[in-house]
């Protein structure tokens, strides 16, 4: 089974999030002829918000890191998984209203972490 990323996002408006993200994924896919590599949970209404998992393959994000070579490197971001978070937040921003991502396995495994 191949490894994947899971993100934890956060959206005040789950329609318009999810619609970006995956048309964003989608057109990475296309780019780098992946198919099937992400997938994302239905939603839980919380405080205002919308919580759910975005589950990526590294595959995916390891030949996006190979197509864009140097500019990846210079994302905002200590390894690869953030580098990555850093891309898509900025392919989607202008596309979705208020919404945060995070690596889900820090947010577990981190001292203060909500989930």
């Amino acid at each position: 089974m191949e490894s994947r990323l899971n993100i934890n996002v956060s959206a005040i408006d789950y329609d318009k999030t999810s619609k970006a993200l995956t048309h964003q994924l989608s057109l990475l896919e296309e780019m780098v002829h992946g198919k099937e590599d992400f997938a994302m949970t239905d939603s839980e209404f919380a405080f205002g918000w919308h919580f759910f998992v975005l589950s990526v393959n590294k595959s995916l994000i390891e030949k996006l890191s190979e197509m864009m070579g140097a500019d990846f490197e210079k994302l905002k971001g200590k390894n690869t998984d953030k580098k990555f978070l850093t891309w898509v937040t900025k392919n989607i921003e202008s596309k979705s209203p208020r919404f945060k991502l995070a690596i889900k396995e820090e947010m577990e495994s981190s001292k203060f972490g909500i989930f």
